[in-house]
């Protein structure tokens, strides 16, 4: 089998499936600096007569599976293949394998210093020093930039898979109260509260969304449920924008209506002015969807869609396919 891998991939991953499938073709997406298009997709897989396709982000679209319908299987090495024609691949019996929990140690992470760095006013901190505004003799900083403790906290989870769990895993032991709002996911401990999304806004001290893009979720999270939320509760969202109605956010957040928000994602990638409106409020620590953005992401996709790929052709049926 010759596979061609456009995702960037690791060394020792790419030699594994050389060994057992024959013949690897390495293009990464990153040697171009932006994804392969719809067009130059077609041409690379006609190029190199391709079996099967490992992608990350490009263009997999209805044309370019229909114009390949033998491929043996898309590999997508992300946590959701948003970026593939999933039922055009069904219809031609190409099995689809994505990479979920790739990237939740990075996002984790991310969550766990930009939520401290909220509490503890670590950005003003630093822009106080930064403005050489240190008087001798004088207890400004200790006064005006004052924060919280992680500790102690009720975390809040819309949505408990992944990266949720890792999350709560991390900071169970500050120690954080952690309760979830999801309707597949029964608690995975005892300590882990499952309560109703109305719940969750009003009780929480944290409010992290952990939630994919689906019918069901986009706009999901309305004014109704940010107006609920603790005046001195904390607002992330790492997952995607387009679950959280903007303008309401944005509403509660100007008129501090919650303590804060930290923002990985937004509308409009670049951002346009109402996004920008969200960045420049002083109470918001913005990100430009970086949460899951580490090179120890790809040496996890490349783990994990080797182990799918493999326990797939050798007729396992552990792997992560998508129905």
């Amino acid at each position: 089998m010759k596979i061609l891998i456009t995702a960037p991939y690791r060394e020792k991953e790419q030699k594994e499936l050389l060994e057992k499938f024959g013949e690897v073709i390495y293009r990464p997406w990153k040697s171009q600096g932006r994804a392969y298009n719809e067009s130059e997709l077609l041409e690379l897989l006609t190029e190199t007569k391709a079996d099967a396709l490992i992608t990350e982000h490009d263009d997999v679209s209805k044309k370019v599976i229909d114009a390949f319908p033998e491929l043996e299987f898309i590999g997508v090495c992300r946590g959701t293949p948003s970026n593939v024609a999933v039922e055009s691949a069904r219809g031609h019996g190409i099995q689809v394998f994505n990479t979920p929990a790739r990237n939740a140690q990075a996002v984790a992470e991310m969550f766990v210093s930009n939520v401290i760095m909220l509490l503890r006013n670590t950005i003003p901190g630093w822009q106080w020093l930064q403005s050489e505004s240190w008087e001798k003799g004088a207890h400004t900083s200790y006064l005006q930039f004052k924060g919280n403790e992680l500790a102690g906290k009720t975390i809040g989870m819309v949505g408990f898979g992944a990266v949720g769990q890792r999350i709560a895993h991390m900071v169970e032991n500050f120690p954080c109260k952690i309760q979830f709002h999801d309707p597949f996911i029964d608690p995975p401990k005892a300590s882990h509260k499952k309560v109703s999304m109305e719940e969750l806004f009003q009780t929480s001290d944290i409010v992290s969304i952990n939630l994919p893009v689906t019918k069901e979720t986009i706009g999901l999270i309305d004014g109704n449920l940010l107006s609920k939320m603790k005046r001195d509760s904390i607002f992330v969202n790492t997952a995607r924008a387009a679950v959280v109605d903007r303008m309401a956010l944005l509403e509660v957040l100007e008129n501090n209506r919650i303590r804060g928000a930290y923002l990985d994602v937004f509308d409009h990638e670049p951002p346009d002015a109402t996004d920008y409106k969200l960045i420049h409020l002083p109470n918001v620590l913005a990100t430009p969807h970086i949460a899951g953005a580490t090179f120890e992401v790809e040496d996890h996709h490349s783990v994990i869609m080797n182990s799918n790929i493999i326990n797939h052709f050798m007729g396992k049926k552990q792997y992560n396919k998508v129905k």
